[in-house]
């Protein structure tokens, strides 16, 4: 019986030491096998066993004890890290990676649900995984997150293809399938009674979670909800202030760009009520711009322009002018002009365009309506200046065209008063619209003169206009084309010049008024003409009739040529049209072979133009050849000339 009572109370000593040195449980298996054989009673040996069971029992104590204080520590420094001022998207990555080795997990993953649409994403992943990366929607119904959201608590399986206690989707199961994943725990994400994602973990065995396990992953879910409510708050707040900085940016920039406006604006003013022209309001302009600007009236005639403004297209600028005039606002062309109407009231007096330059677009089109409006206001002085001298220029010019007592000279220095130097080439225009508002365009009329430091007046229903030039036909054809676009109607235009001396000017206005007055007669309404366009009627028509220019007009070419490669195309003309026009028959009184004849034809052709022989011009070229071959005559006359009847033109 000692004996029996010794060997228990070795045993226990020896199960108390094994308790103390923290041995590993199976050493404790052998202590009651030793005490049966060494003979111990079965009371004893009973004793022992119960024993070893108890010390097992505080032995699995410790462990779980232990195990539970390394993941409460690992829990805090969890918690400690989540702290940390992270965006959303890095937070996430922390909560994957910190789930997966909490645990000792091989995936750990998160999903939040869309506000857009509803539907759970996965946003965050960590472990080696092909299918589940971040952007996987998640299925709605189905699945261990959806459990869990349904339970609000954590909802866990050992063996998930296996367990049938919760709805499968076809989806999630073949994800799971393709991962070879087993165990899985999803844990729910709370922002008060709201559900807004979900903490996964899962492992590639079979494993059952303790109850301590599951509690640890219950507090990491609520941990990282919290946490990512704050990383979004802390990022709505950035975001806010962000913002509010940007505003309070754009306000002061605002409020500099409205002081820098102001004072640019001012001292455009300034410069017109200082009496500035139109091009040193534009070249201040410009430099303040940083771009070359250019100023086009109310029919896109270009005003002024300033240094190193690009090449533009007609066209395109053409139909932007339209547009920005039915806008009357700022607009950009497709090339990257912009274009702004100067606006006087409901008028419009002209067009800004301006060239791209480096500015932003907004303090452009600002600072550029600014300046378009400094425009409007000089170009409306200039107009009102103009309006102001127009009695004093149609009084001057009307002394011009009439029997004015004083003499040329006199009228030359109020010309000079003027602007205008009567002294220089002028042409004549005698304008007549054929429709269109009458106060139109006598605006036009006298704001087209002041530009042009010329004269007008009106007599006989039609405008006379007296402008610097030496062709009347190109200032007609412009003048024409400007005042058409003015008043919507065709414009007739007849014209003479250029004249250079005040006492010649009624003389010029009457061969410019029988211009008009043939081509009235001619059909040509809405046309140009000027005596050298109208041909052999305006040798008829002129005072003096220059023959020699109407020669060299029609045929001069030909008779260059001749000149120039001695030859006789100027023969060979007469023969073929004294013959009727027959090549044949002209080469018989030339004594040349027809092909000759047809092969300088050929040459004429190349110096006349193609349409020598119609009827109109054909008649030019024979009066022509007559009037050279007349001249020709007279000056081998001695005497006075006494030309037969059929030698006269």
């Amino acid at each position: 019986m000692a004996d029996a009572d010794h060997l228990v109370s070795d045993g226990l000593l020896r199960l108390l030491e094994l308790l103390a040195t923290e041995a590993p449980p199976q050493r404790f298996d052998g202590l009651t096998e030793q005490a049966r054989v060494a003979g111990a009673s079965t009371e004893a040996v009973a004793v022992l066993d119960r024993a070893a069971g108890l010390a097992l029992d505080i032995h699995g104590l410790f462990a779980r004890r232990q195990q539970r204080e390394a993941g409460l520590s690992a829990l805090v420094d969890t918690a400690r890290e989540l702290t940390l001022p992270y965006d959303v998207d890095a937070l996430l990555r922390v909560i994957a990676r910190r789930a997966r080795l909490l645990l000792g997990f091989d995936m750990a993953w998160v999903s939040l649900t869309d506000r857009a649409d509803g539907r759970s994403y996965v946003v965050s992943a960590d472990g080696h995984a092909s299918s589940i990366t971040v952007g996987f929607a998640v299925p709605s119904i189905g699945g261990v997150g959806n459990a869990a959201a349904i339970r609000s608590a954590p909802f866990w399986t050992p063996d998930y293809l296996a367990d049938r206690r919760f709805e499968h989707d076809s989806a999630i199961d073949e994800v799971v399938r393709e991962e070879g994943l087993h165990a899985l725990m999803a844990v729910p994400l709370k922002e008060g009674h709201s559900v807004v994602g979900a903490l996964y973990v899962a492992d590639r065995g079979v494993r059952h979670f303790t109850p301590d396990e599951i509690t640890l992953m219950s507090s990491l879910g609520d941990l990282a909800a919290l946490a990512i409510k704050k990383a979004r708050l802390l990022t709505q707040a950035h975001d806010e202030i962000s913002e509010l900085e940007r505003d309070t940016s754009r306000a002061l920039g605002s409020s500099s760009a409205a002081r820098r406006l102001n004072r640019v604006h001012s001292r455009l003013i300034d410069l017109v009520l200082h009496g500035c022209e139109l091009e040193e309001l534009v070249a201040h302009a410009a430099a303040e711009l940083g771009s070359p600007l250019m100023v086009r009236d109310a029919v896109g005639s270009t005003l002024t322009v300033s240094e190193g403004f690009p090449e533009v297209d007609e066209s395109e600028l053409f139909q932007r002018t339209l547009d920005v005039h039915a806008e009357r606002s700022p607009i950009r062309s497709s090339g990257g002009l912009w274009l702004c109407p100067a606006i006087a009231g409901k008028e419009i007096l002209g067009t800004l365009v301006l060239a791209p330059g480096p500015r932003p677009a907004a303090d452009r089109v600002r600072l550029l309506e600014a300046v378009a409006q400094s425009t409007a206001v000089l170009l409306r002085i200039q107009a009102s200046a103009a309006a102001a001298e127009g009695a004093g220029r149609d009084e001057l010019l009307r002394e011009l065209l009439g029997d004015s007592p004083r003499a040329p000279e006199q009228l030359a220095l109020r010309a000079r008063r003027l602007g205008v130097a009567l002294d220089e080439p002028h042409v004549v225009l005698v304008v007549r619209p054929e429709g269109g508002p009458q106060g139109r365009v006598l605006v036009w009329a006298s704001s087209y003169v002041h530009r042009h430091a010329g004269l007008k007046t009106t007599a006989d229903g039609c405008l006379v206009l007296v402008l610097p030039g030496t062709d009347p036909s190109t200032a007609a054809r412009h003048a024409s084309d400007t005042l058409n676009a003015v008043i919507g109607h065709p414009v007739t235009v007849g014209s003479a010049g250029p004249v250079a001396h005040p006492g010649a000017i009624h003389r010029t206005y009457a061969e410019a008024r029988r211009c008009l007055d043939a081509l009235t007669a001619l059909g040509g309404t809405g046309g140009t003409a000027s005596l050298r366009e109208l041909g052999f009627l305006g040798l008829l028509l002129a005072d003096t009739p220059d023959t020699s220019a109407f020669i060299a007009g029609t045929i001069g070419p030909v008779l260059e040529y001749d000149e120039r490669q001695a030859t006789e195309l100027t023969r060979t003309l007469e023969a073929y049209f004294t013959s009727g026009g027959s090549p044949s028959r002209a080469a018989e009184s030339l004594h040349v072979h027809p092909n000759t004849v047809s092969r300088r034809l050929e040459r004429i052709t190349d110096l006349l133009g193609p349409g020598w022989q119609e009827p109109l011009q054909a008649v030019e070229v024979q009066l022509a050849l007559r009037l050279r071959r007349t001249r020709h005559t007279v000056r081998n006359h001695t005497g006075p000339p006494a030309l037969p009847h059929d030698e006269l033109p």
